[in-house]
């Protein structure tokens, strides 16, 4: 993934603007969605508490499981996860975003791959989530609001297959 705030301005593929052009809204935005997603790659809960919006209630549901809401409780289930992966990372394909106002959304496919949990012994084990994630403008810049992630269903069985 590419620096989250703070770092240097990139886009979702990692590339500065060209010189001369300010970063637009959506780059901004994809700044942003980078961001949750270096977050979790390095599994920092600091990080991960300084992308999402701690109001009005967000909400997270990963693939498989329940929605959680309210910033309290996100936090203690992204702490589960975090001691209970030790090692993912994303490759996003068919990023989208749009910008209505204040409100924005990016969707895209997680292509994953992780260890721990449900990986073979010594190995990895790969998944893929059609996400979106919706971004709410604040005073302190664009902060996730709602991450909803499903898994894809493989072509092979109907099985499918666990992402996050």
């Amino acid at each position: 993934m590419t620096d989250g705030p703070g770092g240097p301005r990139q886009d979702a593929s990692g590339e500065r603007p060209p010189k001369g052009r300010s970063a637009s809204v959506e780059d901004v935005v994809l700044t942003a969605n980078t961001a949750f997603y270096n977050a979790f790659e390095a599994g920092d809960l600091d990080l991960m508490a300084a992308v999402w919006l701690p109001e009005p209630d967000p909400v997270c549901i990963h693939p498989g499981n329940a929605a959680i809401s309210g910033y309290a409780e996100m936090m203690r289930a992204w702490a589960m996860i975090f001691a209970n992966t030790p090692y993912i990372q994303f490759f996003l394909t068919d990023v989208q975003v749009r910008v209505d106002e204040d409100v924005a959304y990016v969707t895209c496919t997680e292509n994953v791959l992780s260890s721990g949990e449900g990986a073979p012994e010594e190995g990895f084990a790969g998944g893929k989530a059609l996400a979106t994630n919706v971004f709410r403008r604040t005073s302190t810049g664009w902060r996730l609001w709602i991450h909803h992630a499903s898994p894809v269903l493989s072509s092979s069985g109907g099985r499918q297959e666990e992402a996050e």
